[in-house]
């Protein structure tokens, strides 16, 4: 947390170069200095793209969502009506019919599985991932600050992110874990545990500190001539023009910021009409608040996560379903398929339909990838319960944007919805698309410094037809 005192005590240099970890924009000489120092090698190896990664934790039901199967068996068969899409006899679960409208739009793979059926993060962080979460790996590269904005060049967004009266959860998982990397260049959190509240508050009075600029410059300026042997003053001139921008209401201050959204496009993603003041409290998930939080908080999330993408941010992993509401089993803890899919369908088709229209409205279709998906999927056959188990062989995925092709079904699964017919998709080709779309790999290998497990995941096939 960056702190101006309003008392004797001086701003040290640890509290100038540290906001929060990454608090207020990972804002670190030793990282910008080394984006600096890459920067004319990376200018052809690092596309000016950005991938928005929306986690659907809990494991959504293939069959409820993008590869229904309405005429399958009584135990299997899609407990929901099942809606066309704008793609010629394809057809999705009726909690979808603002996606269904733009199937033309995305990409939907029905051959994806994650031979995982526990609880965790991958494919964001696994063995596929090499151990470091993805974002992790990009601000390797890139370094942890955007050198023009100061925003974080990876971010995760919590429900906290956008509202403070939401319960807290559990990823089941370290979405921030670095590896091989260090602590460093873990992703900008947010919101998380309050800590975005803390971080964009100075003990000083604002009054005061717009007042007092040039103490601060002064300040600034004993740090440049700490570093003048060191032959580092004109990165400091860019560190400190940085600072300013940050503390003055930089580049994710304004993306963090909904208030100076256009009211009418953050209106649109306003999904906190799905919210149910307590209709699903039959189970403990319900009583804790977490199915009303996924669905207030996911379109706000987005287009937080937007606004994060346009502020220079290469990797925003937004986790509405932190506390694992996509986990149907019907068992007391969560609902059964039905009233799962009816308390978290309706809000992800709002939320991601508007986002895609938004990005459409902006030009932005191939500047930034969407990812949804989770870390499985659901049993082909209901339980006794009416809910479907964890499944490892077979779980929805959805792309939009990143210049990749769309109105498209890649693969296909078999009559029950259990498993992929031909070859399938794994997680390492859905990272290797991830790494190709925010890099040119080719010229990566060319720059020195890159580290190997960067150069390894993109070395894996992609997902065959986006391209």
């Amino acid at each position: 947390m960056l702190v101006i005192n309003d008392s004797q005590t001086s701003l040290n240099r640890r509290q100038l170069l540290t906001i929060g970890g990454l608090g207020m924009g990972g804002l670190s000489l030793s990282s910008l200095l080394g984006v600096k120092a890459h920067a004319a090698d990376l200018s052809n190896a690092v596309r000016n793209k950005s991938v928005i990664f929306l986690f659907q934790q809990g494991g959504p039901s293939q069959l409820e969502t993008w590869d229904p199967k309405p005429d399958a068996p009584d135990s299997i068969r899609t407990v929901c009506d099942v809606i066309p899409t704008s793609i010629p006899g394809v057809h999705c679960g009726e909690y979808f019919p603002k996606l269904a409208r733009l199937a033309g739009q995305f990409t939907i793979v029905r051959n994806y599985q994650t031979l995982n059926g526990g609880h965790n993060i991958q494919p964001i962080l696994g063995p596929h991932s090499l151990q470091a979460s993805i974002p992790v790996h990009y601000s390797r590269v890139v370094g942890t600050t955007h050198t023009q904005t100061g925003t974080p060049t990876s971010a995760i967004l919590f429900p906290q992110a956008v509202s403070e009266e939401v319960p807290r959860g559990s990823a089941r998982g370290n979405l921030s874990e670095t590896g091989p990397y260090g602590s460093g260049y873990a992703p900008f959190m947010p919101g998380k545990d309050g800590q975005l509240q803390k971080d964009m508050q100075l003990s000083l009075p604002r009054s005061r500190f717009f007042g007092d600029r040039q103490a601060l410059l002064r300040k600034l300026d004993k740090l440049r001539r700490d570093t003048d042997a060191n032959g580092q003053v004109g990165a400091l001139d860019d560190l400190q023009q940085q600072a300013y921008d940050i503390l003055l209401g930089g580049g994710v201050a304004r993306a963090l910021d909904l208030s100076q959204e256009d009211p009418a496009v953050l209106s649109k993603y306003d999904t906190s009409e799905y919210a149910t003041q307590g209709s699903w409290n039959s189970v403990s998930r319900g009583k804790a608040g977490y199915y009303d939080a996924n669905a207030s908080c996911i379109g706000k999330l987005l287009c937080m996560a937007r606004r994060l993408c346009q502020a220079g941010c290469g990797f925003v992993t937004v986790h509405a379903s932190y506390a694992g509401v996509w986990d149907m089993h019907a068992d007391g803890n969560n609902l059964n398929m039905t009233d799962g899919m009816n308390a978290i369908g309706w809000s992800f088709d709002h939320a991601v339909a508007a986002f895609i229209e938004d990005i459409e409205a902006r030009g932005m279709q191939d500047d930034i990838l969407l990812v949804c998906c989770g870390e499985m999927g659901r049993t082909p056959r209901l339980n006794k319960r009416g809910g479907r188990d964890h499944w490892s062989k077979l779980a929805p995925l959805l792309l939009y944007g990143g210049g990749h092709r769309s109105g498209q079904v890649i693969g296909q699964s078999d009559p029950t919805g259990s498993e992929p017919t031909g070859t399938p998709h794994h997680q390492s080709h859905l990272i290797s698309t991830i790494m190709h779309t925010l890099f040119d790999i080719g010229q990566l290998r060319l720059v020195s410094g890159i580290p190997p497990q960067v150069l390894q995941l993109g070395a894996k096939p992609q997902i065959s037809g986006l391209l």
